[in-house]
């Protein structure tokens, strides 16, 4: 059978093959792992060309991870869900600081955060998967912030899906905690939790891992766990290379590494790029088991950038799948016992691929 971009598995696995609206509407696979498309579709030739409109352009990068997953139309209704929501023609506009530095401003959506731009279309795209089957769908979140605010941004008043979110107590900025807590909302929980974000999305992830609690109707994050979550962000690199004309050196603030995983994914379809750095600050885990061999997880310290005080960065599962040749025996294992025990030597061929 031909491996194809519609098709998910798990980064683990033991998880069967499933379509978009499956891997969209569990978020995370039974197996424990992160969903990865089979094959990465390669972007269009003119993906790149100049004076394509952000909707195209997101279509044109999202349409093959969907196939028929979804009612016909669904993508196009999403993004004009999307654009209409963003207060500037480009959504995602690029603008010179110096010659040769630019800045994406991924800012100019209904809560002022980057997460807005997947945040609307998960939104959206779960809306027509859940009319078209008649289920109901429970969401769980875990935020620093960003992730809470532009969720219940999103999802407030959504008939089919409850959301809850879990924020860490007293470590989120004011401005996103009255994002969250104000909302007149019936369907939107929202649940301060006695330590850092790593152990809100410890929760999250234990809670998703419960089978039982399925039985009850659909359960999903929207979490860059989620594939949708993670598919969303790949077009505005898309964009940004458009309006540079030219392949960019992207330096991407890093927390749990979802943001600079769907530009290398970019990078997977096609996209020129001559570089990513993923900028972490003191919370620097990630840093630590590239440069060192060694992940371990540390208590997260609070800084004035809360999305990155993240100490186990959910989406570097799916970095090591990548490196390792997509080899989910070893992706077990490393993952497996980094949970078990705090920390992980990774094994020096896949260090050495996580470090070419």
């Amino acid at each position: 059978m031909t491996n194809s971009a519609d098709r998910y598995i798990s980064t683990r696995g033991d998880a069967a093959p499933t379509r978009f609206s499956d891997a969209l509407l569990r978020g995370i696979a039974p197996d424990g792992g992160l969903y990865m498309p089979q094959a990465w579709p390669a972007l269009p030739v003119d993906a790149t060309l100049p004076g394509r409109g952000y909707a195209e352009i997101a279509k044109a990068a999202m349409a093959p991870f969907i196939g028929d997953a979804l009612p016909a139309g669904a993508l196009d209704r999403a993004l004009e869900r999307l654009t209409k929501g963003f207060d500037h023609p480009l959504v995602t506009p690029l603008v010179e600081l110096e010659p040769g530095l630019f800045v994406l401003e991924l800012f100019h959506g209904p809560t002022a955060a980057f997460k807005d731009l997947a945040m609307q279309l998960v939104a959206a795209l779960s809306d027509e998967a859940l009319a078209a089957t008649g289920e109901t769908l429970t969401l769980l979140t875990a935020t620093s912030g960003d992730t809470g605010a532009a969720a219940v941004r999103a999802f407030a008043g959504a008939e089919r899906i409850k959301l809850i979110v879990l924020h860490p107590l007293d470590r989120v900025s004011p401005v996103q905690r009255r994002q969250m807590t104000t909302v007149e909302a019936d369907n939107v929980l929202n649940l301060a939790v006695r330590g850092d974000f790593d152990d809100c999305q410890r929760l999250v992830k234990g809670l998703l891992a419960e089978e039982s609690l399925r039985e009850q109707g659909r359960l999903s994050s929207v979490n860059s766990i989620n594939w949708g979550r993670l598919a969303g962000q790949i077009p505005y690199y898309v964009s940004a290379t458009a309006q540079l004309g030219q392949a960019a050196t992207f330096v991407v603030p890093t927390g749990n590494f979802g943001d600079a995983f769907a530009g290398i994914a970019a990078r997977k379809m096609g996209l020129p790029a001559a570089g990513f750095v993923a900028a972490v600050n003191q919370n620097d885990a990630l840093a630590r088991a590239i440069n060192d061999g060694v992940y371990a997880r540390r208590p997260a310290v609070e800084s004035g950038s809360v999305s990155m005080d993240v100490q186990a960065p959910s989406n570097f599962e799916r970095l090591v799948f990548e490196a390792s040749g997509r080899d989910a025996e070893a992706t077990r294992a490393v993952f497996e016992t980094f949970a078990r025990e705090g920390s992980v030597t990774l094994p020096a061929g896949l260090l050495a691929a996580l470090r070419a």
